[in-house]
């Protein structure tokens, strides 16, 4: 999700498309957020980890 989401950073700064920045940017926060949690061991949907 985070490698996805900076993919999206990337092209969506380049072309100048602002809806892939935006959805890049969410995708790299939650993906960020999400394995923050599992690291320090909190269950995700009864996971230890999320993917």
């Amino acid at each position: 999700m985070i490698v996805l989401g900076v993919i999206l950073l990337i092209i969506g700064f380049v072309t100048g498309i602002s809806i892939l920045w935006t959805i890049g940017i969410i995708l790299a926060v939650l993906g960020l957020i999400l394995w923050l949690l599992g690291a320090v061991g909190h269950g995700i949907a009864g996971r230890r980890h999320y993917w």
